[in-house]
């Protein structure tokens, strides 16, 4: 049973039987056959799909946002930028996919040579809640103008959000049969993937179970992309605009109630701009207002389930315990729903629970450092390598220190976010593979060399 229930109070607001081995059978015959012939409509056309579904998203805001929060828990208001970002991607992929994707000429000596970008097939889509539109959609808005299929496994959490996303692709144009969602337990996943049927793998979601997709696709020779944990530095040198770096790391932690790979989850601070940095970052996140994420007055809503808030605590803790300094936050807020207080720990240290491990929740780690070296030794020393940021004044000196970061991506003076003109995705334990831009709607494809001699 797929049991949907809201963490605002615990109410159980849909269920769901799993889908049958037959329907699941049915879902893979009717993609690999809906696929054949997407794959083989003109660009134009399948730019035209895409377009009406941003149109579509843009119509039900309303509808989809509520339900996004009433699932997983954000305030509303992110919500609706969930959805808004879903269809402007959708809009920039429609528009640029074509060139994306166009065959590339390559200068080779008495020939015609070049590369062509063939869809893959029916691509295994493993999504997690955090953001249960905009995850699916980063990966489906290019795999649609590449011309694969997909099958969409999403969170066992969002089942509404799954199967909406499937309503809405079939109201935009998207043929059925395409991109089904299948409602099974986390056991029947190897099955699919397996499947001859199934062409490759994306999964974004916790380190431990990228993992063990990864053996199993790796097991049968599919290729996968993996967008992973991330447990991403702030880096705020002694000459940054303390006032705007302290605003935005409220920002860059606590959104979606910090329930993101790519949040800010370590901030290492030059000891010099320190006090003033953690000054304004309490002051900041003081202001957080917890509670219904309907209303409108609401900036951090629930975690997820159950779990998340207890693994949290767990985490602030043992930090707690091992000398980190608590400023703000630091219990669970009484009464039903998944509840936890904005959470502030100031000298953190590099062995302890909040630094080490990836926090999945509100909950900031403070590290101060001495210069800006130990400050980039101390952002690379973990096992993940999703995104970073760094805050300073000096953008030449900067420029080079982002060669230096070891991250799929930094952002300079600014709010790391994705963006689907850019590629996204990490390194080390943060996964692999790139969605978005120009290397995310190449990443399913066949890059196929053609080499044309003269004719004899």
């Amino acid at each position: 049973m797929i049991i949907s229930t809201n963490p605002a109070n615990g109410t159980v607001l849909a269920q769901f039987d799993e889908h049958t081995e037959a329907q699941v059978e049915r879902m893979l015959h009717d993609a690999v056959q809906a696929q054949r012939e997407w794959a083989q409509q003109p660009m134009a056309a399948r730019a035209a799909v895409l377009t009406t579904l941003a149109v579509v998203l843009r119509e039900r805001k309303a509808q989809y946002a509520r339900l996004i929060t009433s699932e997983m828990g954000k305030p509303l208001a992110e919500a609706e930028g969930e959805i808004e970002k879903c269809a402007w991607t959708c809009e920039h992929f429609a528009q640029h996919g074509p060139g994306y994707l166009a065959d590339t000429p390559v200068a080779s000596s008495g020939s015609d040579s070049y590369v062509v970008y063939d869809p893959l097939g029916v691509v295994l889509a493993i999504m997690p809640w955090n953001y249960p539109f905009w995850q699916f959609i980063r990966f489906a808005a290019p795999g649609l103008m590449a011309g694969n299929g997909s099958i969409l496994k999403h969170a066992n959490n969002v089942p509404q959000c799954a199967l909406a996303l499937q309503q809405a692709l079939l109201d935009a144009g998207v043929p059925a049969g395409l991109m089904p969602t299948v409602l099974i337990e986390a056991g029947r996943v190897k099955a699919l993937i397996d499947d001859p049927r199934i062409a490759a793998v994306t999964l974004t979601g916790s380190t431990a179970v990228g993992k063990l997709v990864a053996a199993q696709a790796g097991s049968v020779l599919k290729k996968q992309v993996l967008e992973l944990g991330g447990s991403d530095p702030f880096i705020v040198l002694a000459d940054a605009d303390i006032a705007t770096a302290a605003r935005t790391a409220v920002k860059a932690r606590f959104g979606n109630a910090g329930q993101s790979c790519i949040s800010s989850k370590r901030l290492i601070v030059e000891e010099s701009v320190a006090d003033a940095f953690v000054e304004a970052f309490v002051a900041h996140t003081r202001e957080l207002v917890v509670g219904d994420p309907m209303a409108p007055s609401t900036t951090i809503g629930p975690l997820a389930r159950p779990s998340l808030v207890a693994d949290l605590d767990d985490q602030v803790q043992r930090s707690i315990a091992a000398g980190a300094r608590l400023l703000v936050g630091g219990t669970r807020r009484a009464g039903a729903g998944c509840f936890y207080e904005p959470t502030v720990l100031d000298h953190v240290t590099p062995e302890m629970a909040a630094a080490v491990e990836e926090t999945f929740g509100p909950a900031a780690a403070i590290l101060r450092v001495k210069d800006v070296e130990a400050a980039i030794a101390l952002a690379n020393a973990t096992e993940f390598g999703l995104s970073a940021a760094l805050w300073t004044a000096d953008i030449v000196r900067a420029r080079t220190l982002v060669r230096r970061i070891e991250a799929g991506a930094v952002f300079v003076n600014g709010l790391v976010a994705s963006d689907a003109r850019l590629p996204f995705g990490g390194i080390k334990h943060s996964g692999y593979g790139r969605e978005l831009g120009q290397a995310g709607a190449r990443e399913f494809t066949n890059m196929k060399t053609v080499w044309i001699g003269p004719a004899r």
